[in-house]
């Protein structure tokens, strides 16, 4: 009976795919499509749990089959990262009059990344304040105690973070290893290798012109061949996103929920203000937010249901570039900084709610000045680096609550809605990254607004607007 109803079910999910993928041949856009996988997923999953229940054996056994497609787009989404960034980077630096200019590049990406995360902590302890949340309310199950105990072992890495020694482990040493992506700040060593290339070749272009322009055209080619593979890769987002919203609505437990959903609520209110945020920051630089966010939906869509900011580095790039009108080099600097320092919903919202609602448990005034400026302070300056290690948000959180001494292992009580929340505070977290590229290229006067302008992108320019 088990696995009659098993194969079913995963009959019902290739018709949907198949239903995508007919709409597709019939001329409809990826982007929408998108959007119909997230609400085909959502419905998939939500009956599945509605027929077999919370936990059951065949919503388990389906969800192996169909996670086929969903962790393996995720998966082909993470491999084309290192590739992409490296040759993108190096294209984008050769083809610059010097290489000075990528100082005005970092400090305007990396500055925009910073200030929006120390306004999202101060929207953390906003919110917290606001909803009176405080951690010695909530109920330690069997789960939220060993997730408590397990973040308490990891008090000692986090204490031993600091800026400098994150600063220098962004310097590569094995630029193989950081390809393979062996250790956490794997891309931002992609990164700085590929700028020192770029530089190196702009070197040879005005030392021996005849090579320069040999490497050169190396470099367009290489990079001609990596898009066109991403390019592939994206048109399988509609079935990756669908699998994954599948596991979400099946997986999801409504009583947790409820449970904790002024966490919930409080939440997603602050991220949807550090979005009005943003579209604060694009409206003051002379970008219309409205048709920002029409634009980079897909990419925000596929956060939410990936929970990877990593893994939307190439979908970020190229909607960034194509659809928003962001030069390459800072498209790509954005997405892959983005990714690890300064996030605004991981490294600074969750972190500062989290502070603010354990604080009275350690005798700590929450809402005195000097507390909530340290938090803002150390939850901008501990996001460094910090996301892209061990659990993005859940580090963070061990590095803001270790440096304002207070107990970590309350942390742990939200694990049954960190799933839920880390939808949201991913989608976020890129949406600040893109925003923070695309104010950067504005500011540096290599933002097109023609593409911006237009509805769709040029013919075969987007995989988005194919």
């Amino acid at each position: 009976m088990t696995t009659v109803a098993v194969a079913l079910n995963i009959l019902v999910f290739v018709l949907a795919c198949t239903a995508l993928y007919v709409r597709r041949q019939k001329g409809g856009t990826l982007a929408t499509n998108v959007l119909i996988a997230v609400l085909l997923g959502g419905v998939l999953g939500a009956a599945l749990q509605g027929l077999y229940g919370l936990g059951s054996d065949i919503i388990r056994e389906t969800l192996t089959w169909v996670g086929i497609a969903g962790s393996g787009y995720v998966r082909l989404m993470q491999a084309m990262i290192a590739p992409l960034v490296l040759v993108s980077i190096l294209a984008a630096v050769s083809r610059l009059d010097n290489a000075r200019a990528l100082g005005s590049i970092s400090a305007g990406v990396i500055g925009l990344l910073m200030l929006t995360t120390a306004i999202s902590a101060g929207i953390g302890v906003a919110m917290a304040l606001t909803f009176g949340l405080r951690a010695d309310g909530l109920v330690q199950g069997a789960r939220e105690l060993a997730k408590g105990t397990a973040l308490e072992s990891q008090v000692g890495d986090a204490a031993g973070l600091t800026i400098p020694a994150l600063l220098t482990q962004g310097i590569p040493t094995n630029i193989f290893a950081d390809l393979a992506g062996t250790r956490p700040l794997s891309v931002i060593g992609v990164v700085v290798f590929a700028m020192l290339l770029g530089i190196a070749a702009l070197a040879l272009k005005r030392e021996q012109p005849e090579m320069g322009a040999r490497i050169q055209g190396g470099i367009d080619t290489f990079q001609v061949l990596i898009l066109r593979l991403v390019r592939l890769v994206l048109r399988l987002t509609p079935y990756g996103v669908m699998a994954l919203m599948v596991r979400v609505a099946a997986t999801s437990n409504l009583n947790d929920i409820m449970a904790l959903g002024q966490f919930v609520v409080a939440s997603y209110i602050g991220m949807a203000i550090i979005l009005a945020v943003h579209s604060t920051i694009l409206a003051l630089s002379g970008i219309n937010p409205v048709r920002f966010y029409q634009k980079i939906s897909p990419v925000l869509t596929f956060a939410f249901t990936s929970r990877s900011s990593a893994a939307a580095i190439p979908l970020s790039v190229e909607a960034q570039v194509s659809r928003v009108g962001v030069s390459p080099a800072i498209a790509n600097f954005a997405a892959s900084f983005g990714a690890t320092i300064g996030q605004n919903a991981c490294a600074g919202l969750y972190p500062a709610m989290l502070a603010v609602m354990i604080a009275p448990s350690a005798g700590v005034d929450a809402t005195s000045w000097s507390f909530i400026s340290s938090v803002i302070t150390v939850s901008a300056l501990g996001s460094v680096g910090i996301a892209g290690l061990g659990g993005g948000a859940t580090f963070a959180a061990l590095v803001v609550l270790s440096a304002l001494n207070l107990p970590v292992a309350l942390a742990g009580l939200l694990i049954s809605v960190e799933p839920l929340i880390d939808m949201g505070r991913t989608a976020t977290n890129v949406s600040g990254s893109m925003t923070a590229g695309t104010v950067t290229s504005r500011w540096l006067g290599q933002w097109d607004a023609d593409v911006f302008a237009t509805d769709h992108a040029p013919a075969g320019t987007s995989v988005l607007a194919d």
